[in-house]
This record gives C-alpha cells, structure tokens and sequence, in this order.
C-alpha cells in the first residue's frame, strides 16, 4: 500500500510542477503586455500632443512701442515693421513696458510676455561661476589691486559709502602693461570677489564679417547687463575693436569702426548705465581711440607693471606653495629672473616641477629651478627673434 501511494504522488507532483511552470509562464506575458500596453499610451499621449501643436496657430513676436492712456498698446511687428494697436488682458498689462517683446496670435492679441531674447553668443558671455582666484593669489600688485577695488568692487558692493561721502565713482578702468603681468588675472579675481554678474569677453568677438553685426552685439552685451545689474562687464584685447579710426576706405575697418562707436555711445552716452562697471585690458594702450581713453568712458588708466624683486618672490612663494621643495631658495631665484612677467615666473616653476618629474625625484631642488630660468629665457630670446 505504501509503494502505490508513493508512485501515485510522484506523477502529481510532477503534474503540479509543469501546471506551475505554465502558470509562470502566462504572468510573465501577462506582465510583458502591460509594458507595451504602457508604452503604446505613453507613445499615445504624445502623437496626441504633438497633433495638438501642429494645429495650433502660429504666434508672431511683437515689441512694444508705447502703452497709450486708453489702455491700448501700441506695437510694432518684427521682421516686416507693420506696426498697430492692440489690447492686453488684465494679467499680461502689468507686465508690459516700452521695449517689451511679446507673442500675439492671429488677432493681434497678445498671448504672452517673452522678454528680451538674447543672442546666444552674448548669453555664453555671462560667467555663470567665477573663477577659484582670489586677491591674495596675485603676487605684488598691491597699489594696482587696491585701485581696482575701489574703482570697480566697491561701488557694487558699499554704495552707501559714496553716497554719503556725495561722489560719484569711476565708470570705468583700463589696465594696460606688457603681456603676462597679470591683467586678466585681476579681472577673474573680481569676477570672483564681487557680488555682482560678470560678462567677459573678448575684442575680438565684436568683430564682425557682415554690417551692423558687430554693433548689435554690443547693444545686447549691455541690455543684458542692465538686466543682471549690479554687472561687471570685462573686455578683454580691446584694441582688438578699439584702434584708433583710420579712413583706409575699406568695408572691414568701417564696421570695426561702427562697432567702436556703438561701444562708446553705450559707455557714455544718454542712457543710463545704471550699476554697471566697466573692465578693459590691452597690450597696445597707444593704438586706442582717443575718444575711447577720456575720462567718463575710462576714468582710470591702471599700468599693471612688471614685478619688481619682493613682488617676483611674492608669486614664486605663490606658485610653488604645493610644490616639495629641497634646499631651493627663492630668493636668489628671484633675483636672477629681473625683467621677467608674472607669466613667465609660472612656467619657471612648472619647468623645474618638471625636471624633477624626469629625473623621478621625490622632491624639486635648486639646480631644477637654475636649469628651468636658463630654458625659459632662452625661449623667451628665440621668440623675441622670431618676432624682430
């Protein structure tokens, strides 16, 4: 009796065990068709959406010319200039302002506010996180940096202090000096000290192939300043678009000239800058526009020179602080780099670290450091000859 309930529970059992297998089987494409029924909606949803927009009537942008006393907005088209009057509900008016870009729908209607809307070259300008230098990263430089703190950090930061003493201050500074002195340097150490917008750029980038192009950037470079005001606005190589005008009678130098005085006019002309300081450094102070070096444009003229003794071994202690050093002194390694840049003394210390890292050293002596002067000065006399 007991064999024949044992071979009697072994074919059931094995019959429960493919029933579980089946069984398995249809939950796991039960669950398989729930995943692409959830696909296929997702999918739905958004042919829906995209069907939707394509039937949706176009809106066109609009700038607002002038807000009448009836309440009637007087706009202007862009692209064909038409220009007419419309209205705007009660939520959108208080928006609007002269000047103000806005979506209406076939109606003239206005839908929505946009703003201004900014050439994408002009956004990238704005530094969205400044730079890891401080003040006390620059080797000598003292007098010079406590010039550009009042003239272009303070006024942003401690108004208050001018407002009571009843001057106004500087519009804007020029540092000039040799290259590698450390003028850019200053700048991102602003851009890091100060609670204001930076927007950086280059000269160069305001130059332009084709008429009016130029010009227009700079006008949206300080629109968007006003916008992100207090603002720092830094141009750097301005001589790239600031050269004294000449009448060689050629289109490229015309529209390097239109872009210059489009810069000037928003430097100092009728419009209000506002809490906006203006930047600027050059290698070539003596080939810029007169009109451009006058006091209300650029009130001080800051000479960034070249570091003396104390001020070379301020930046050599700065530069090697992370390096290991053994038997090396600075001292002497300043006194034999005279009439070297702040630039230079960076790639001494660089080519030393980098001897050692030849030799597989586990620190940077002192006949590095000599080796590292002789082969940075020779580059520096061959580049000279190149140049001569």
């Amino acid at each position: 009796m007991e064999e024949t309930s044992v071979d009697n529970a072994a074919p059931q059992s094995q019959s429960e065990l493919k029933y579980q297998i089946q069984l398995n089987e249809l939950e796991a494409a039960l669950l398989e068709q729930k995943v692409r029924a959830e696909d296929l909606q997702k999918e739905n949803a958004q042919l829906k959406r995209e069907n939707n927009q394509l039937k949706r009537m176009p809106l066109f942008v609009a700038v607002v010319v002038d807000i009448l006393e009836n309440n009637e907005i007087y706009l202007r088209q862009q692209g064909n200039n038409q220009e007419y009057l419309t209205h705007a509900s009660d939520e959108i008016r208080p928006l609007i302002k002269p000047g103000t870009k806005v979506a209406v729908n076939n109606a003239l209607s206005i839908v929505k506010v946009i703003g201004n809307v900014y050439d994408s070259r002009v956004r990238v300008m704005e530094l969205e996180e400044s730079p890891d230098i401080s003040y006390s990263q620059i080797g000598g430089l003292t007098d010079e940096i406590k010039e550009v703190r009042e003239a272009v950090e303070y006024p942003l930061t401690k108004p208050e202090i001018f407002k009571r003493i009843g001057v106004e201050p500087p519009k804007g500074i020029l540092l000039y000096g040799s290259p590698g002195t450390g003028k850019t340097l200053i700048a991102k150490a602003v851009a890091h000290e100060a609670k204001a917008t930076f927007i950086r750029m280059s000269g160069s980038e305001l130059v332009h192939k084709f008429i009016g192009e130029g010009a227009g950037l700079v006008r949206e470079l300080f629109t968007l300043a006003r916008e992100r005001a207090p603002a720092i606005v830094f141009i750097d190589e301005i001589d790239a678009v600031g050269s004294m005008r000449t009448n060689d009678g050629t289109s490229g130098s015309a529209e390097v000239q239109r872009t210059l005085m489009q810069l000037l006019a928003e430097m100092d002309g009728f419009d209000n800058r506002g809490d906006i300081r203006i930047m600027a450094a050059t290698n070539r102070v003596d080939m810029l526009d007169p009109a451009l070096l006058r006091p209300g444009r650029f009130d001080r003229l800051i000479k960034i020179p070249l570091p003396d003794q104390a001020a070379r071994l301020e930046i050599l202690k700065i530069h090697t602080k992370k390096m290991h050093l053994a038997n090396v002194s600075l001292d002497v390694i300043a006194t034999m780099t005279e009439a070297t840049t702040g630039a230079e003394l960076q790639a001494i210390c660089r080519e030393a670290g980098m001897m050692a890292v030849r030799r597989d050293a586990p620190s940077v002596e002192m006949l590095d450091f000599i080796s590292a002067v002789r082969k940075v000065k020779t580059d520096m006399m061959t580049d000279t000859r190149m140049y001569t």
